[in-house]
């Protein structure tokens, strides 16, 4: 035998590819690059205290402080013993192998190929991504994708408290029998038990959940349970199927005790150039009330929400979305969620689904658009025959050239078909107004800055709409033509004026804007039992003026009503940026016109010839707190005629906002006025609690309110919720839940961040 024994001399021993290796053949291939560690693939390096080496056995022994690296693995031990006959490796004593992807495992023996891949262990203990840890009393690593581990217990909790001491995790999986298989992507459990702060709380024979490391699994996803009013206790069940690398679908049968099951299903799936994503849900059951009392016969009841969006070239992309319901109340009744949401250009108001089909294409200095779309209103108000077909509805815009005498020039061009079936409020029978409009708009600006920081953009319009109305007077069949023109010129002036104080640097900016119109007229469509003309108004029924339209060259959100004559706009820009991060921001400002305008309705704030005043106000005076409001002032007693507010913190204890909206509406309609807060708070690291208000301050009731209890930890999140609706919609009353929601790391979903 042969020692080789200095005490702290590194050994490096090759015995791949060097003295232990077979011959090399003559013609041999250029040698592979050296890793990072300085080892080509085929190289196996030990470092040790001693290394002992016995050539009649054909036995490396290396003792002390060992450490062996292999193809970016790297293994350390008391002692190691490497068989150059069977290319095995043995390890005893605090062995430790950390792999290229920063997993490690632990034992106190290990029996491992020469791969450090393949073999088997006692006493193992692992640690995978996402902090998972498994522990057993023996494993056999079958193959770099196979692990099985005896007698053994699965967690992605801490397993050590703070000052270093062990803690018993907050849930783990303890089998006879686990085996996680990377190729399959799932981690299978023989004689389950699931213990909750080392308690036994459930059994199962078999068991099964998607490996932690896996980005996409089928298996089951956290339950839903909940019990209300309407359907009693119901538990909801998610199961995921992963079809393919790009498809998936979920089912989600929802069971209840006092109505029928609904089955939910989310179908989604990526292609080479886009995807679709597909909701629906189905029952068959009688109606039922507030109360859950059923009514009516069984009939079917059904739901579907689908979008797809996808891209012909890099500048051409279409898409759709489909939204029907078989019930106006389904969504509530069974407590569905994200229903209202934009699945494309076109968005619909609050509790009203939308159907569309579009087309894009845009370029530097281009963009058009296509569509159409029909609207299902699900207010208890709302009939779908008074409500527009939508299309087509084509809008473009075109810069033809980069300089026009010094200035920008834009083209933009719109067409608009709406046809309804009834017209709104009036007697069964009155056909609905149809409308066809083709607009051309030409918008040339130049803007220049003097030497003394004066900013002037200068401006002039030309629009040429043309209208085609049928059905006109509520008379099917007659139809009349219309078109106008309308030109305005003008020009934008603003000087900022900065200054620099001790820590922060305060900007003013006084802006006015000076416009004359002509050519505004309006589009009639019927009259009055008393004469008055009736004019178009299709797409500007709601005007918002506030700081984001003061200086806008048409106040009205679309084409039908446009302003005209001579308009001054004042404003005044106040902003102050600290160095330390904090910023506030002012705006107040005012419009005035030449004459009264009768365009404009009374609760616009821009009927009289002088406007409302404008307020808004933006900041962050702190770190994690930030605050908005603006208003709208009457001009002549400084009544507060519209407003929103709100405010957001984030502190570590907890999170919240805050959200305030006042509008008057008219006289004799009163006002609307609303009120939302919610957020957590956390009294120590784990407990909390959450709450949610809606309140409608007109009516002085409450709409909605949350309050639920939290508990979190490293892996665990568990929220009870109670909620208290109040909101009366057609056969719907108030209600009170109860909704349990459980996520664990690895099973239910990632957790937010603490």
């Amino acid at each position: 035998m042969k020692r080789l024994g200095i005490k702290g001399w590194g050994v490096a021993a090759w015995l791949m590819g060097a003295a232990l290796s077979t011959p090399a053949p003559v013609l041999a291939a250029a040698p592979p690059s050296p890793a990072a560690d300085g080892l080509t693939p085929d190289q196996l390096y030990i470092e040790a205290d001693t290394v002992s080496r016995d050539d009649e056995k054909g036995l490396t022994i290396a003792r002390g402080g060992v450490q062996a690296r292999y193809q970016g693995r790297t293994l350390t031990a008391d002692e190691v013993t490497f068989e150059a006959a069977t290319r095995v490796i043995r390890a005893k004593g605090n062995v430790r192998i950390i792999n290229p992807d920063r997993t490690a495992q632990f034992a106190d023996e290990l029996v491992l190929d020469q791969s450090l891949s393949v073999g088997a262990a006692a006493g193992f203990s692992a640690r995978s991504e996402g902090q998972v840890k498994m522990a057993a009393a023996s494993a056999v690593r079958r193959s770099e994708t196979l692990n099985e581990l005896n007698r053994a217990i699965y967690t992605p909790c801490e397993i050590c408290a703070k000052n270093g001491d062990s803690k018993e995790p907050s849930w783990s999986i303890q089998a006879e029998r686990i085996i996680q298989d990377r190729e399959r992507q799932v981690v299978t459990y023989r004689n389950a038990v699931i213990r909750v702060r080392g308690a036994p709380v459930l059994w199962l024979p078999v068991f099964w959940h998607a490996d932690p490391q896996a980005e996409r699994r089928s298996g089951f996803l956290t339950p839903n349970i909940q019990t209300s009013g309407r359907r009693g206790l119901s538990y909801e069940q998610p199961y995921v199927f992963v079809l393919n690398p790009s498809a998936d679908l979920t089912l989600s049968p929802q069971i209840n005790s006092r109505v029928a099951p609904f089955l939910n299903g989310h179908y989604r799936q990526r292609f080479r150039n886009g995807a679709i994503d597909v909701r629906g849900g189905f029952t068959h059951d009688r109606d039922f009330d507030g109360d859950g009392n059923a009514f009516g016969d069984p009939t079917s009841r059904s739901y579907i929400l689908a979008s797809g969006a996808f891209a012909l070239t890099p500048e051409w992309r279409w898409g759709f979305s489909a939204e029907r319901t078989s019930d106006k109340l389904l969504f509530e009744k069974y407590d569905i969620g994200d229903v209202y949401v934009a699945r494309g250009p076109f968005v619909p108001d609050d509790r009203r689904l939308i159907s569309q089909v579009y087309a894009t294409r845009q370029t530097a200095r281009s963009w058009f658009s296509a569509g159409a779309f029909s609207i299902q209103g699900l207010r208890p108000e709302d009939d779908d025959r008074t409500f527009p077909q939508v299309g087509p509805l084509i809008e473009s815009r075109f810069e033809p050239m980069a300089d026009l005498v010094g200035g920008r020039l834009r083209v933009r061009a719109s067409a608009v078909a709406l046809t309804r079936d009834a017209a709104p409020g009036s007697p069964a029978g009155t056909p609905g107004l149809d409308s066809r409009r083709v607009t051309f708009e030409s918008d040339w600006r130049r803007t220049s800055t003097s030497l003394g920081g004066l900013r002037l953009s200068a401006f002039g319009n030309l629009r040429m709409d043309g209208y085609n109305i049928g059905d006109a007077d509520g008379i099917a069949g007659r139809s009349a033509s219309q078109g106008r023109t309308l030109a305005s010129a003008g020009a934008d002036i603003s000087f900022p004026l900065a200054r620099r104080t001790s820590g922060a640097l305060l900007v003013i900016e006084p802006t006015a804007q000076l416009v004359a119109s002509a050519g505004a007229a309006l589009i009639r469509v019927g009259r009055t039992p008393s004469g008055a003309p009736i004019y178009l108004n299709e797409d500007s029924a709601t005007v918002v003026f506030d700081e984001t339209s003061l200086f806008r060259l048409n106040r009205f959100p679309g084409h039908d009503l446009t302003e005209d004559g001579l308009r001054l706009s004042l404003a005044a820009r106040t902003s102050v940026l600290w160095d330390d991060g904090r910023r506030a921001n002012l705006v107040l400002g005012r419009s005035f016109r030449s004459n009264e305008t009768g365009v404009f309705s009374t609760t616009s704030g821009l009927s009289r010839k002088a406007s409302d005043w404008i307020v808004a106000v933006e900041a962050e005076p702190a770190k994690g707190v930030s605050f908005f409001a603006r208003s709208r002032l009457d001009g002549e007693d400084l009544s507060v005629r519209r407003a929103e507010a709100g405010a957001n913190i984030s502190v570590r204890r907890g999170s919240g906002y805050f959200r305030y909206f006042k509008e008057e509406t008219g006289p004799g309609s009163g006002r609307r006025e609303n009120a939302d807060l919610g957020g957590e708070v956390f009294f120590n690291d784990t407990w909390g609690v959450s709450f949610y208000g809606n309140r409608d301050l007109s009516a002085s009731a409450w709409v909605m309110r949350d309050i639920g209890l939290v508990y979190r930890d490293d892996c665990t999140r568990l929220d009870i919720i109670y909620r208290q609706e109040d909101l009366q919609v057609g056969r719907l009353g108030s209600s009170t839940s109860v909704n349990i929601r459980l996520t664990l790391a690895t099973l239910g979903g990632p957790l937010g961040a603490r």
